[in-house]
């Protein structure tokens, strides 16, 4: 079975640009071309890539999922270095997980305490303008 690269693109949910994108930077190996130099791919290629759209989903960053495909070749290895990396990812998700609720907060408090008159007198106009009157950190 071998597809073109639009068939590809629908069996797997990935666009084409995206596909020749991972190819670019060597995540999808470059398929063998017809003699009109159309791009061939193979059931291979649909699970290769399967695999770095759902890793993509899950948040997971171009080079975690370049080692977690070197792991997949080596099915018999320790997945320690997995584990790792996906235990690495996690916190990140819980850093941002925290910073955005300090964010909702503070823009919480700032809608709460808007008067809803004028814009001279708005308090969230006030707190943009002057970030010493947010209470506290909430860099996102």
């Amino acid at each position: 079975m071998t597809l073109p690269i639009g068939e590809l693109a629908r069996k797997t949910g990935v666009k084409v640009p995206t596909i020749r994108f991972y190819e670019q930077i060597g995540l999808v190996t470059a398929p063998p071309r017809t003699e009109g130099n159309q791009r061939r791919y193979g059931q291979e290629d649909v699970e290769r890539l399967s695999f770095i759209r759902h890793a993509r989903e899950l948040g997971f960053e171009v080079d975690d999922i370049r080692e977690l495909l070197a792991m997949s070749a080596e099915p018999q290895a320790s997945c320690h270095s997995a584990d790792s990396i996906a235990r690495n990812h996690l916190k990140e998700i819980e850093r941002r997980i925290a910073s955005l609720t300090a964010l909702k907060g503070e823009l919480t408090r700032m809608i709460e305490e808007c008067g809803h008159g004028r814009i001279c007198d708005c308090r969230i106009i006030e707190a943009l303008a002057d970030h010493s009157q947010c209470s506290g950190e909430h860099k996102h």
